[in-house]
């Protein structure tokens, strides 16, 4: 129905006789009609819209009876349609009179049509921007399903198809770095060398271009190698958790190792002459850059002027960069030494090639009599690593204050312990954990131990041996003056704050990995949270054999003489 309809549906003959009056206003027409002239009434806004919505919808009914459905062209050409009429509506008579409801009527109807056009023009708009966001979500899966493809095919070696289903350690090469975020941590960023090209051997203070490595984890039965963050999954409202990582992490050199830095056990004649002999085997067979602390240095060069290869630091400035130098660590001598050879690098830290020559060797499972084949295996590859998480330590002096006094963090691999030292009183401590209130401490003490140290200190305090690659932190008690006080396994995650109370009758001393020691006055603060720098330690078979073996063997755990059997019972 069109609008010239809609006015002539308003009585026809009343309006077109009250039009033709008020265009011929003669005399004679004048003294007819004595009265006004009776106009009629113009319809209300409401029902203008009311009628011109009850058109659009006739002529969608009309369209989707021939089409079977009614598209965005035909709804939008319909509204214009619509307004188009209402516009040739108000131009085909002028309004000469003034009177007031022919002048809404009018009006009203410019608002229909204008409302008609930004309804049509936001529809139009609305579809087009649907549209847009459709094509660029298809974009982009479709990108991000041939990355998946990509990054998959890129982890099968075909020399490794055994590995495959277990946890790899990758390298990649040096001009592949924009892999390392999405898969691993790489070494590039961290262990890369700045100075490019080969290196003079007979400068003493030579700096080698590192290997380079990745870290991957995959699910037993995985062949993609990528890392696996998601422990827990939801689909359909049931909440599962995925399959853990299987148990040994293997590394692949990708780029040969070219730098050792060998650590040794002071005062030791046996582990003197086996250092030597490993630096000559090294230097002679895999042509490897060697590096030594000062002492070792000096002890060589006294020995034979052959070891002038050889290269060491001269001030702590040069140790803040070895793990720039240095690709692999070499550890002769007990866990002492291990800890030694941690505590050397504030930072990132290389493999560590442990050979035992100590008394217990929890850390050191390598037999030092079978080097020259264990050292072949590591320079080759793969082999498998155990990543021991360290403790970062702070000591805050007088925490109640505004201005407070933080000391330089201290890395620990086994624990910090926490003692009353000399002093005759127990002692007190306040213990917080992410900021709430755990505890307080009364008894000789406390040991904040990583899973590393369980097997150490904490375990002697009571404390539960757990396996190295169990994220944690053990908060166990040194003699406390209560019996329901039993040690507790936190977190990873957590941080802890132990702090010395003003109403203390005594101090506290801390010692870091059974050195450092500290003392704590009342007011002073401990904060201890993991460390993002591990200390990955190459494994003999696997990380859970060496740990079993190490139990069994260093402790002796568990070892009772077998029940004697006297046949079978009736």
């Amino acid at each position: 129905m069109s609008l010239d309809e809609l006015a002539d549906k308003q009585d026809p003959s009343s309006s077109a006789d009250a039009g033709q009056q008020l265009a011929r206003p003669d005399s004679k027409f004048r003294s007819l009609t004595p009265g006004p002239i009776p106009i009629p009434a113009a319809p209300s806004i409401k029902s203008l819209v009311e009628t011109v919505s009850n058109e659009r919808i006739d002529v969608m009914a009309s369209h989707q009876s021939e089409n079977g459905s009614i598209s965005t062209a035909s709804s939008t050409a319909s509204s214009l349609e619509s307004e188009k009429a209402a516009y040739e509506f108000l131009a085909q008579t002028p309004i000469k009179s003034t009177d007031a409801h022919l002048v809404e009527f009018s009006e009203a109807m410019r608002t229909v049509a204008k409302a008609l056009r930004r309804v049509a023009e936001g529809k139009a708009a609305a579809q087009t921007e649907a549209a847009e966001w459709k094509r660029k979500y298809e974009l982009e899966m479709a990108h991000k399903q041939q990355s998946e493809i990509k990054g998959n095919s890129s982890y099968i070696s075909s020399d490794l198809d055994e590995l495959a289903s277990k946890l790899t350690l990758e390298t990649p090469a040096p001009d592949r770095l924009g892999c390392c975020g999405k898969h691993g941590i790489c070494s590039h960023e961290v262990l890369q060398d700045e100075v490019p090209g080969p290196i003079p051997r007979s400068n003493h203070k030579m700096v080698g271009r590192k290997a380079s490595f990745k870290l991957s984890w995959g699910c037993n039965g995985d062949k993609n190698g990528q890392h696996k963050h998601d422990f827990v999954s939801f689909e359909k409202g049931d909440i599962t958790t995925a399959e853990r990582s299987s148990k040994q992490i293997l590394l692949k050199w990708e780029s040969p190792p070219q730098t050792v830095l060998f650590i040794t056990k002071p005062n030791s004649n046996s582990v003197r002459v086996l250092c030597a002999e490993m630096v000559r085997w090294l230097r002679e067979h895999k042509n490897i850059n060697v590096f030594v602390e000062p002492r070792v240095s000096k002890e060589l060069l006294t020995e034979d002027s052959y070891y002038n290869f050889i290269q060491t630091w001269d001030n702590d400035e040069e140790i803040k960069l070895l793990h720039t130098k240095v690709d692999l660590i070499v550890s002769l001598g007990g866990d002492g030494t291990v800890l030694w050879a941690a505590s050397l690098f504030k930072g990132p830290v290389p493999p560590v090639v442990a050979f035992s020559l100590g008394s217990l060797g929890f850390m050191t499972p390598f037999p030092s009599e079978q080097y020259r084949g264990c050292l072949d295996n590591v320079l080759k590859g793969p082999f498998g690593i155990t990543l021991r998480n360290r403790l970062q330590c702070h000591v805050i002096r007088d925490a109640a204050k505004d201005e407070l006094v933080t000391e330089e963090p201290i890395l620990v691999l086994n624990e910090v312990t926490i003692d009353r030292g000399i002093s005759s009183y127990l002692t007190y401590l306040e213990c917080y954990c992410d900021s709430s209130f755990v505890t307080c401490v009364q008894g000789d003490g406390l040991i904040i131990s990583t899973t590393s140290g369980s097997t150490a200190y904490s375990l002697a305090a009571g404390g539960s041996m757990v396996h190295p690659q169990v994220p944690g932190i053990l908060f166990t008690p040194i003699c406390p003056h209560s019996l329901s006080f039993r040690p507790l396994i936190l977190p990873e995650y957590v941080t802890l704050r132990v702090q010395v109370p003003y109403n203390s009758r005594g101090q506290a001393w801390a010692s870091f990995d059974g050195k450092d020691r500290k003392q704590l006055s009342p007011g002073d603060a401990l904060i201890c949270s993991i460390s993002p720098w591990p200390v990955p330690t190459a494994c003999l078979m696997d990380s859970t054999t060496d740990f079993l073996r190490s139990i069994h063997e260093g402790l002796h755990w568990n070892l009772r003489k077998s029940q004697s059997f006297d046949g079978p019972r009736d």
